[in-house]
């Protein structure tokens, strides 16, 4: 026989709501926190986008004229060759990559201080 009794039903969780506007205040989030999000998906983004370009490159280079199709019939040649494509991106992001993601992240902070200075400005004053 199963104790049901013993589970208790989560808690209530309280979110704050700003009654001037009915919008959701966000939490304050700590910005070492917030930066290591920001630079760990540039940096993500970039290796991806880079596997894709090799990928890419290298399926377009494997079909040159005079090649031979018959010695590639491998059946999970395209899968191992994205494979190492995707794992060539995320090294060549590791060592520097092509400049890329500091630009997404310098855009992403960028927008993020926009957006705190908004919420910023759309708090309300407590007095003290």
């Amino acid at each position: 026989m199963s104790d049901i009794s013993t589970l208790s039903a989560p808690s209530p969780v309280a979110i704050p709501i700003n009654t001037q506007n009915n919008t959701v205040l966000r939490k304050a989030a700590d910005p070492s926190t917030e930066n290591g999000k920001i630079e760990k998906s540039a940096k993500d983004f970039e290796s991806i986008l880079l596997g894709s370009w090799l990928q890419q490159a290298e399926q377009s280079f494997a079909s040159l004229p005079g090649g031979d199709d018959e010695g590639d019939a491998d059946v999970g040649k395209e899968q191992f060759q994205g494979i190492a494509m995707q794992s060539l991106g995320s090294s060549m992001t590791a060592s520097g990559g092509i400049g890329l993601a500091k630009v997404i992240s310098k855009q992403l902070h960028k927008a993020e201080d926009a957006e705190n200075a908004a919420a910023a400005r759309k708090a309300p004053v407590r007095p003290s």
